[in-house]
């Protein structure tokens, strides 16, 4: 009996000494990512008929899975590989215990925009214009999103004087009359003044008719082409300080915990 029990336990060591030792050197005792690699020329031969190119390659939050930067349709996007390079996943990845959507997230942070690129000439300002924290806001003036986000901004510069607000006129092709008011707007705030035409835009956005415009100005023109070319399509849409590209309406709470803290 004793000779068997001996015979089983040698065995059984024997058989499991590879797995064991794997396990304290290996996987089993680390990181599974320890044992897997993938780089941005492997990952472009993998989505060789997908993307147009990989920008770059880094583990995801996600254990398993790789997050990819990749150009697609002239826009960076994330995508995910898993460890087996046998998946590709391109849809949003979301944390349950907080509601985070991680792929947005990247997204936001693979786009971001250089504004020092972009002329502030022709806005429209909620705030100091001198604060050190500019938004910049994509604004429609018949936007019924845009009419509810401007007492928010208010709320913002309230609570933050470190933080202002200037808003471009970008009149969408669904509201025809936009393009007009855009250009009143526009010419009020050359040709007068910045509250002059924060009422014309204010009065807009609450449905009131404005003057024609009176002036030659090309600056919605402009912002037309600098919203196509920065992928902006919908209103209102915020710029961070920090280039980062935020459509839709954000309550005041929100807009200032995207911009950050202020200085101490």
């Amino acid at each position: 009996m004793v000779k068997i029990t001996s015979f089983i336990f040698v065995y059984i060591f024997l058989v499991l000494s590879p797995v064991l030792a794997f396990q304290a050197d290996g996987c089993g005792a680390g990181e599974c990512r320890d044992c897997h690699t993938l780089d941005t020329k492997e990952a472009a031969i993998l989505l060789q008929d997908k993307v147009t190119e990989v920008v770059d390659v880094k583990l995801s939050e996600v254990p398993g899975l790789w997050e990819v930067e990749a150009i697609y349709q002239g826009k960076k996007v994330p995508l995910y590989i898993d460890f087996s390079k046998q998946y590709l996943i391109g849809g949003n990845i979301v944390k349950l215990a907080s509601g985070e959507n991680l792929t947005q997230q990247s997204y936001i942070d693979m786009n971001r925009v250089d504004v020092s690129k972009i002329s502030l000439d022709d806005t429209v300002i909620i705030g100091n214009p001198a604060a050190p924290r500019k938004v910049i806001v994509f604004d429609d003036p018949q936007c019924s999103y845009c009419l509810k986000i401007h007492p928010e901004m208010e709320k913002v510069v309230a609570q933050r004087a470190d933080i202002a607000f200037f808003i471009k006129m970008f009149p969408l092709e669904m509201h025809p009359a936009a393009y007009d008011k855009a250009r009143t707007i526009v010419c009020a705030k050359m040709k007068k003044s910045n509250d002059y035409a924060l009422a014309f835009l204010s009065d807009s956005l609450s449905g009131k008719e404005l003057p024609g415009p009176d002036c030659d100005s090309d600056q919605v023109d402009k912002n037309i082409a600098l919203a196509k070319e920065l992928h902006i399509n919908s209103t209102p849409t915020l710029i961070m300080p920090d280039g980062r590209v935020l459509p839709g309406y954000k309550g005041a709470d929100a807009i200032v915990e995207a911009v950050g803290p202020g200085q101490p």
